[in-house]
Order: structure tokens, then C-alpha cells, then sequence
């Protein structure tokens, strides 16, 4: 065993003084269908090589300990304790939730360490949910829905964040050279393989505005109206024709961004598997613009980033990805001008906001798996 995953397991023995299991999880990120799972549509990410790393072990003192490599902070409870905490807004939530749906019974060490950008869109809190969740004793086989669906309910239920299965499932079914076209009511997923000639480049914008999550959960409040408005259980099931239904324009606009990503969704699948390059370029632009007018989730940053990477020579296209209001863009770019983008780009963002962006050419790969 080498690189990263002999290094988390060196932390952990230098730590807490015994040999840990080490489970392993990757970050994703979304090509399109943004805000679509938690409506039961249809999405397409692809799990990144950005991963968490978890290590864990028993131990014989009737707590759960839990330290951060990245944050150089421990956290330490009472396992009789777990079953009564609430979430507090620091990063031990995601651990507690997944202790909580684990019904952890003896005291555990735990060690983690991520590779994944906090607060950048790429899934950071899923790869944390999932790798703690093998870390800590899940016992099924891989890949397994219903580890997806423990680390989502530990985000629903713990953390109080009201979001789809989209991350979670990433992590858990990513696949190397691929994207996954999950639908997100059936949980039934396929892989598209990306054509040759494209590179996948996130542009962290580093910011993230403190509207995120309040707006999130505005937005899911809001869907919900607009499938009451048509009389449908989610807007899954609702018509462009039924828009008309909606009386408030607000609620409105956001129905239409939900139903026309969906098809943008199935539209790219089928641009990917023809290899038509532009068209997937043009739908990843058309979904920025749907989320920047319709469902009003990008800012400033973000649609700068955006903009001035779809006027530059070699970029095919580029939009937002994830929840909102900072984080990353998702840029189609040819290889041969991957450097020159970040180049560019880079130097154009740092003149506007005086802030530095964060590059990752990413790579499609492989989900969730025990190491050792």
C-alpha cells in the first residue's frame, strides 16, 4: 500500500496506538442536472479522483474519537451520549449523523482525511458520510444502494439539510471513465462514457456565500409548491404544458429551470454518446442560464467565472455546479488548451475579485471501497 491511504494509516497509528480498517471515498462532480434529485429527476455526475480517506478502529473507553487531518481538530463523545446530540454546524455533524444511523454500540476511533475542497460544490460532506460510514463497521457489500441512502438520511435527518441522493450515490457508484445517469426516483443508474478530446476542469471560485443553505432549502420549499400547484407528487411528473398552472412567477421559474434540466440531462447523455462535443458544451451553458434567471442560485463569482470561460478558444462550454451562491464551476475544455485556461481565466478572475481560483482537472473514477 502506498501514497495517501499508507499515510492516513501511519496518522492513525501514531494517534490512537492501534491498526485501523481504511475505507475510502470520492467527491463528485456534477456535468448536469443541478437541483433536479431532490424533485426525484434526473442527474449525471461523475465521482472525481478527489477522495476521503477514514480510518478506524475499536477501542475499550466507551467513546467515539474523531480527528481531522485537514482541520487539526479533535472531537471526542460518549458512545450513551450519540443517540441524544443535535447538530451544532461543525464538521463532526456528518460523523455523529452516520454514528447515529450506524447505532454505534462500543467505543470507535476515527481518523479522516480528505483531498476534496471543503464548501466547493464537489461533494465534500458525502465523501465524509460514506468513508465514515465503511470505517465504522457498514457491513454490506459494494456497491450497495443502501449505503447511499443511510449517508442521505444522515444528512436529512442529523444535519437538517433537505437534499436528494445525487452525492451520496456518487460516491458510492462512481466509475472510472464514466459518468452515471442516476434517476433519482427509481435509483436506477447507468454508465455514459465520456467522448476522447474533452477534459473536465472544476474552477473553485472560493467563495461561498452565507445564503447557501437557507436558499436551498427556500428552493426545495418552493418546488414543493409548484407540484401542488399542478397537482403532481413531485415535479417529476409535471408537463411544460402545466407550467401555466403556476400563478406565482417566482414558483414559476422555478418549475420550468427543474422540468428543462431534466431534459437537458437526457439531451447531454445523447450528445455524449454521438461524441457531439459542442452540443454538450451548449447544454452545460444553457443550464448555468437557467439556474442564473430561472432558479436564481449563481452569483457574481460564479457568473463571471462562467462567462468569461465560454468566450475563450478551447472552451466548449461551462456552467455552475452544486448547490449555489460559490463554490465551482464545470468546464468542458479541449486538452490541448487546459493549461492556457487556467491561465487565462485565473489571471482575469484575480483582477475582478482579487481573489486566486482553485483548478482541478478531474478525472471520472472509481466509488466507494474498502482498502484495507
Amino acid at each position: 500500500m502506498a501514497g495517501t491511504a499508507q499515510l492516513v494509516i501511519e496518522a492513525f497509528e501514531a494517534r490512537y496506538h492501534s491498526t485501523p480498517d481504511l475505507a475510502r471515498a470520492p467527491g463528485r462532480v456534477n456535468l448536469i442536472g443541478e437541483h433536479t434529485d431532490y424533485n426525484l429527476g434526473l442527474v449525471l455526475p461523475v465521482a472525481i479522483d478527489l477522495d476521503c480517506y477514514a480510518a478506524s478502529a475499536p477501542n475499550r473507553l466507551g467513546v467515539l474519537r474523531v480527528h481531522s487531518e485537514n482541520l487539526g481538530q479533535s472531537r471526542e463523545w460518549p458512545i450513551e451520549q450519540i443517540s441524544g446530540l443535535h447538530a451544532t454546524g461543525d464538521w463532526s455533524d456528518y460523523v455523529i449523523g452516520i454514528a447515529r444511523q450506524l447505532g454505534l454500540g462500543r467505543g470507535r476511533d476515527l481518523l479522516v482525511h480528505s483531498s476534496v475542497p471543503l464548501g466547493a460544490g464537489l461533494s465534500s460532506s458525502a465523501a465524509l458520510e460514506v468513508a465514515t460510514a465503511l470505517a465504522l463497521g457498514w457491513p454490506g457489500d459494494l456497491p450497495n444502494v443502501e449505503l447511499a441512502k443511510l449517508a442521505q438520511r444522515a444528512e436529512n435527518e442529523f444535519i437538517g439539510l433537505p437534499s436528494g441522493i445525487m452525492d451520496q450515490f456518487a460516491a458510492v457508484f462512481g466509475q472510472r471513465n464514466a459518468a452515471l445517469l442516476i434517476d433519482c426516483r427509481s435509483l436506477a443508474s447507468q454508465a455514459v462514457a465520456l467522448p476522447d478530446g474533452v477534459a473536465i476542469v472544476a474552477v473553485n471560485s472560493m467563495v461561498k456565500h452565507a445564503l447557501g443553505q437557507s436558499a436551498y432549502r427556500q428552493r426545495v420549499a418552493e418546488c414543493s409548491l409548484a407540484a401542488e400547484a399542478i397537482q403532481v407528487e413531485s415535479l417529476r411528473d409535471a408537463r411544460m404544458d402545466q407550467l401555466e398552472l403556476i400563478r406565482d412567477p417566482t414558483i414559476q421559474r422555478r418549475a420550468r429551470h427543474v422540468l428543462t434540466e431534466n431534459q437537458r440531462v437526457l439531451d447531454f447523455v445523447e450528445a455524449s454518446r454521438t461524441g457531439d462535443l459542442h452540443e454538450m458544451g451548449r447544454l452545460l451553458v444553457e443550464s448555468h442560464r437557467s439556474m442564473e434567471h430561472d432558479y436564481e442560485i449563481t452569483c457574481a463569482e460564479l457568473d463571471f467565472l462562467v462567462h468569461r470561460a465560454i468566450g475563450m478558444e478551447g472552451t466548449l462550454g461551462a456552467r455552475m455546479t452544486g448547490g449555489g451562491f460559490g463554490g465551482c464551476t464545470i468546464n468542458l475544455v479541449e486538452p490541448a488548451a487546459v493549461e492556457r485556461f487556467k491561465e487565462t481565466l485565473g489571471r482575469a478572475y484575480l483582477e475582478e475579485f482579487g481573489i486566486q481560483p482553485v483548478f482541478y482537472h478531474v478525472l471520472p473514477s472509481q466509488g466507494a471501497e474498502r482498502v484495507s
